[in-house]
């Protein structure tokens, strides 16, 4: 299945080819340009200095399109804002709070769970989440050469226990198309492996990185293809994103979200119904809600499990079972998520 672009980029319906590469280097990389994007009073730029020093600003146009202008407390922005409280040292939060060094295999490959394989596909990101749990990451010690590539996929040719390979990051759609499909066609060749998952933010953040190069390699591959998308909040889907998730439906993926509960952007029940509801209009199905990761930097998008499991037991009054995400924590050791 041939789904490249025509040279005009659009006669197909497709994104231009090319087009999500210049989006995402044309990102906001700048607090002083993020605050003056947005129209924010001048009083959050220091803040916005200060936590930019820790952790980078990156935000496409496409995602900030979708901000309020002039709304510090915007839901999309709060997760991208830097904040002068990102500096404070909180007690219980750390840079690994899923003791992620702990389960490095290989360089780039995080093995914690039995029967898949998370692989780091990619260091980089299309936007930097203030709340990020492998914002402290070493992502320098974990990127593979083309040689250690090979010794990772021996790795997964010698564990016949192994049925899933989930791509991540970083975000792996952040890797060019030659090198993903590379990466797939070899996943592909491994006959016990059964699935692909990719846990991406790139088609939300960016739609027009679901492309024809993109499909192409997706639509070949035999494994059983699972995304997980990362969406926090109903306002983060617009059209585009709607049009994205529908060419990767036309191939045959399956379409998860999962979300994190953040203090200020998605801790209320309106919210939370709304995410549910505009998730399914996109064709893409709750997952998992994660209780917040303590992870240094971020204290201020912490809210407290009882107050998580009271925002569900209001949600369950009021969407139908398959609309519901699994509230869970991720607790180093063990093996698998927690259910709270």
């Amino acid at each position: 299945m041939l789904l490249h672009c025509s040279p005009s980029g659009n006669d197909d319906g497709l994104p231009e080819p090319g087009a999500w590469q210049r989006q995402l280097a044309g990102a906001i990389r700048d607090p002083r340009a993020l605050c003056q994007r947005l129209g924010l009073d001048p009083s959050w730029l220091a803040g916005a200095l200060s936590g930019h020093e820790l952790f980078e600003v990156r935000v496409p146009e496409a995602f900030a399109a979708r901000m309020r202008i002039g709304d510090p407390h915007d839901p999309l922005l709060r997760q991208v804002l830097p904040l002068a409280n990102e500096v404070d040292d909180t007690p219980g939060f750390v840079t690994d709070p899923l003791e992620e060094a702990q389960h490095t295999a290989r360089r780039g490959l995080i093995h914690k769970y039995a029967g898949r394989v998370l692989l780091i596909t990619s260091p980089a990101c299309a936007v930097n989440c203030r709340y990020c749990f492998r914002r402290h990451f070493p992502y320098s010690d974990n990127a593979p050469t083309r040689l250690q590539w090979d010794e990772t996929l021996n790795y997964l040719r010698d564990d016949t226990s192994l049925r899933e390979a989930i791509l991540s990051g970083g975000d792996p759609l952040a890797a060019s198309d030659r090198q993903l499909a590379w990466l797939v066609a070899r996943l592909d060749g491994i006959a016990h492996l059964k699935r692909l998952r990719l846990h991406t933010r790139l088609p939300v953040v960016i739609p027009d990185r679901v492309d024809g190069v993109m499909l192409d390699w997706l639509a070949t591959t035999r494994l059983q293809k699972v995304m997980v998308l990362h969406i926090n909040h109903a306002n983060e889907i617009d059209d585009a994103v709607i049009a994205a998730c529908a060419r990767l439906k036309a191939v045959g993926v399956t379409l998860l979200n999962q979300s994190v509960i953040l203090k200020g952007v998605n801790d209320d029940v309106d919210s939370l119904e709304a995410l549910s509801e505009r998730l399914f209009e996109a064709d893409i199905l709750p997952y998992y809600l994660h209780a917040f990761d303590p992870v240094a930097g971020a204290a201020h998008f912490a809210v407290s499990d009882e107050d998580a499991e009271a925002l569900m037991a209001e949600l369950r009054t009021r969407l139908p079972g398959f609309l519901m995400p699994t509230l869970v924590r991720e607790i180093p050791g063990e093996a698998s998520k927690t259910p709270l």
